[in-house]
């Protein structure tokens, strides 16, 4: 089984995907981990997709995006969780992470990249705060 953590920067993709990883027993991998699978980018990327592809229904994998040119690399058939935060949390998150300092050109890139998986079809949304017992149940009635 694949799941697809998907979501901006800071919004907790990497937060759920460690609760999933122990409820799912799964391996996790998160943007561009693959590349160590081979020792060519490409080659990599090819591998990751035959892996992922091989593990529709074998081997539990949760795969966390935060670029949309990820997303070509998931297979049929995985299941894809949206994850959300409003701007101001992001912002605060990001700013932890750089220190206490949230330099302006970062603030506009975050405004600029907030929203870019809204259009992503998704089986599953969570929203940074949501239970997540809840999503976890969720997601194994629709299994």
């Amino acid at each position: 089984m694949i799941i697809a953590v998907i979501g901006e920067s800071c919004t907790g993709k990497s937060t759920l995907a460690e609760k999933l990883k122990a409820d799912f027993n799964a391996t996790v991998y998160t943007g561009k981990d693959y590349l160590r699978l081979a020792k060519s980018p490409a080659e990599a990327e090819n591998v990751f997709k035959n892996m992922l592809q091989n593990s529709v229904k074998g081997e539990n994998i949760i795969y966390v995006i935060a670029e949309k040119e990820h997303l070509k690399l998931l297979p049929e058939g995985c299941y894809k969780i949206l994850v959300t935060a409003p701007l101001d949390v992001i912002k605060e998150r990001f700013a932890a992470r750089m220190h206490g300092n949230l330099p302006a050109p970062v603030a506009a890139m975050l405004e600029k990249n907030h929203g870019m998986f809204d259009n992503t079809l998704c089986d599953f949304h969570y929203e940074n705060g949501d239970g997540y017992f809840e999503l976890s149940e969720q997601i194994r009635s629709y299994i």
